[in-house]
């Protein structure tokens, strides 16, 4: 490709979505910037603090059939599995209503899984893929996801999760007492039934992958502008650039993946998306033995236990308030409990030390992220909203978002992603 038929695009946003999009366009020949106030991969973004699951079965959404009867209990329970602060309620009040809509049947369950197989089915291939060309294979393992249960009517109880994974081809295996234990003699000794889905894999430091991602991304030609975009400049439905609190920044298409930062940026591209932070939460302990050796998900926790290259990642907990509210560290005390009880590795410890987190998941209230083109200009494309499976799409998504930019064609049919399906009358009650 020529210089003269080089586009320069600006990249808003340096989590996994960002920087794998950077690194597309940059071995298609494009000019390239990354824009972001913090370092890609710091612990400022979900990309470093997420529960580090790369999971095909990822496609069960929060909101499901049955969920409005327990929306009391969640406004009530400050220390259940998810908690929607009081003071926030009329703010988030239009989001709810939506997200309960989305998860009022079966049908519409099946139809966001579908949509999000579609992201999720092939992940764990795409980072080993990616892992390797920028070097960091060990970070990426293999070796499946554990998903473990007092009994099997435990499970049984998780019917039309179930259904869902299975609908969309997952692979499992049943593990049954004697199995679990051989597998996982970490575990207390009351999970007696668990489930192994065979084709899950983990990352180990997603922090430092993301920033070897952006660092290859850079070595081949794009340019880091530590920044904070501002809004889009336009000639008609032209896009001219982009305005930082650095300086303006002229570009031919720019690529929205600012997670919980992009509400504010999409409303100025003609597009009033439904976008909240959910925030959660995260704590690494250091144990010397007896922690597990796969990533766990206990069933009567709800959290991701997962062995990493800093410690058990222990995370969980969904708050739904406001991106600015302070953390609340006791939804970190909570997690450790239920670790307390899982491991008895972990209530053998004294004077535990914990490095604690809490960041924004960008949550749509249907579960589905955004990625398409704005309404005021076709150069501006969107690729945020991705909730629980941003680090497992990060891949496919840059994919997805370069083609459409190149104009190559596309291999993924992103219409169930449109930002145009929360217009009055697409999904609304």
């Amino acid at each position: 490709m020529s210089s003269v038929e080089k586009k320069h695009t600006v990249v808003i946003g340096a989590g996994i979505v960002g920087v794998c999009t950077a690194l597309e366009l940059v071995r298609a020949g494009q000019k390239v910037t990354i824009i972001d106030p913090g370092e890609p991969g710091g612990r400022q973004a979900a990309s470093y603090g997420h529960g580090c699951w790369i999971s095909p079965g990822s496609v069960v959404p929060m909101s499901m059939p049955g969920l409005w009867k327990q929306l009391p209990g969640y406004l009530l329970n400050p220390e259940g599995p998810l908690v929607i602060r009081w003071r926030h309620l009329p703010k988030l009040t239009p989001w709810l209503l939506r997200f309960l809509w989305a998860g009022s049947s079966v049908r519409r369950v099946e139809k966001t899984a579908y949509a999000l197989s579609q992201l999720l089915h092939d992940s764990p291939q795409r980072h080993q893929i990616l892992s390797e060309e920028v070097g960091l294979p060990e970070l990426i393992h293999q070796d499946g996801l554990l998903y473990a249960y007092p009994d099997r009517q435990a499970f049984e109880k998780e019917a039309v999760a179930w259904h869902l994974r299975r609908m969309i081809g997952l692979r499992w295996r049943e593990l049954d007492r004697a199995a679990l234990a051989q597998r996982e003699p970490s575990l207390d000794a009351r999970y007696s039934f668990a489930i192994l889905a065979e084709d899950g894999a983990h990352c180990t430091d997603p922090g430092a992958y993301v920033a070897k991602i952006a660092e290859v991304a850079c070595n081949g030609g794009a340019n880091s502008f530590r920044a904070k975009a501002l809004a889009f400049a336009f000639e008609g439905d032209r896009l001219t650039g982009v305005e930082t609190d650095q300086g303006f920044v002229a570009c031919d298409n720019a690529v929205l993946a600012a997670g919980a930062w992009s509400k504010a940026l999409a409303n100025s591209a003609g597009d009033r998306i439904p976008l909240e932070s959910e925030r959660g939460y995260h704590g690494v302990l250091h144990l010397e033995t007896g922690g597990p050796r796969h990533p766990i998900m206990p069933s009567d926790g709800k959290m991701a236990n997962t062995p990493t290259a800093h410690g058990l990642r222990m995370s969980g907990q969904v708050e739904l308030a406001s991106i600015d509210t302070p953390p609340n560290w006791r939804r970190l005390e909570i997690l450790l409990e239920h670790a307390r009880k899982t491991y008895p590795a972990v209530a053998a410890m004294q004077d535990i030390k914990i490095d604690r987190w809490m960041g924004h998941r960008p949550s749509t209230p249907d579960g589905l992220p955004v990625i398409g083109r704005s309404t005021r200009s076709a150069n501006v494309l969107y690729a945020f909203g991705h909730g629980h499976v941003g680090f497992a799409s990060g891949p496919v998504t840059g994919t997805i978002v370069a083609k459409e930019i190149m104009g190559t064609g596309q291999t993924h049919d992103i219409r169930p992603y449109s930002p145009r399906r929360f217009r009055l009358g697409k999904d609304q009650p």
